[in-house]
């Protein structure tokens, strides 16, 4: 059985390869790290017999893969997190594994997914699958923000120029230069908000469509994003995702 792997955490991808290859017979053909990355090595290669597939990818969400290509194959999505979830994989055929993984765990779901009537099922599933997620996953519109003391400060979500990381700590600079600190990740923040009003740059960006003042060409063929707000460091878009960062700001 050939199985491809998307996972951008390499301790977790590591692990992951480790059990398939005790699980029985799996081959593993290739490892890709993110949205980009998936959608073109589809563009270019058959489908494998089955996808493990990482929820939270470094450049978002992976059920935005299917916005852009359709994959009919068997896929069993890998989370560490349940809180939104876990509801939609438990009325769908579509199988999940919660990490740590273990070996008897990929040998369930394989057998699951085997005793499924055919591809048209799966790919019935996984669409209800996606739907499903769409429809529970509303964008935030307002934060609540910890403050000192036992307040919680309201912020609109319109009103933020980009979410970011500061020293280990997740931060979101406003319009007007307020800064608040978050204790979400930004996987989590990245999931929950407007993909056509926020774009995630790289690992340490999320930045906001409304907030950008202007753009440089940058060495190695990468882009230079620059807010209408001082931000600390330099916001990069990597060559190859600047076709993905052109598109969304065109929309």
């Amino acid at each position: 059985m050939d199985a491809l792997i998307i996972e951008d955490e390499i301790l977790a991808s590591k692990h992951l390869r480790q059990v398939l290859g005790e699980a029985g017979d799996i081959k593993i053909i290739a490892v890709l790290e993110s949205i980009s990355e998936t959608i073109e090595w589809f563009t270019k290669n058959p489908e494998p017999d089955i996808v493990f597939m990482d929820i939270h990818l470094a450049d978002g969400s992976a059920f935005e893969i299917f916005r852009h290509i359709s994959i009919a194959c068997p896929i069993i999505f890998t989370t560490a997190y349940d809180e939104y979830a876990l509801k939609a994989f438990k009325v769908n055929s579509v199988d999940y594994l919660l990490k740590p993984i273990e070996v008897s765990d990929v040998r369930n779901a394989i057998n699951k997914l085997q005793g499924l009537s055919g591809s048209k099922e799966l790919r019935t599933s996984l669409n209800n699958l996606i739907s499903s997620y769409t429809k529970t996953s509303r964008y935030k519109k307002h934060f609540l923000i910890p403050s000192k003391g036992d307040k919680l400060i309201p912020v609109q979500t319109a009103d933020l120029a980009c979410f970011y990381i500061d020293s280990g700590v997740v931060k979101a600079i406003s319009i007007n230069g307020k800064i608040y600190n978050f204790d979400l990740t930004l996987d989590v923040i990245s999931d929950s908000i407007d993909p056509d009003l926020f774009f995630r740059a790289n690992r340490q960006f999320i930045i906001s469509k409304a907030a950008i003042k202007d753009i440089d060409l940058w060495f190695n063929s990468r882009l230079s994003v620059n807010l209408k707000i001082a931000v600390p460091g330099r916001i990069l878009i990597s060559k190859a995702r600047i076709s993905e960062f052109k598109k969304w700001f065109g929309a």
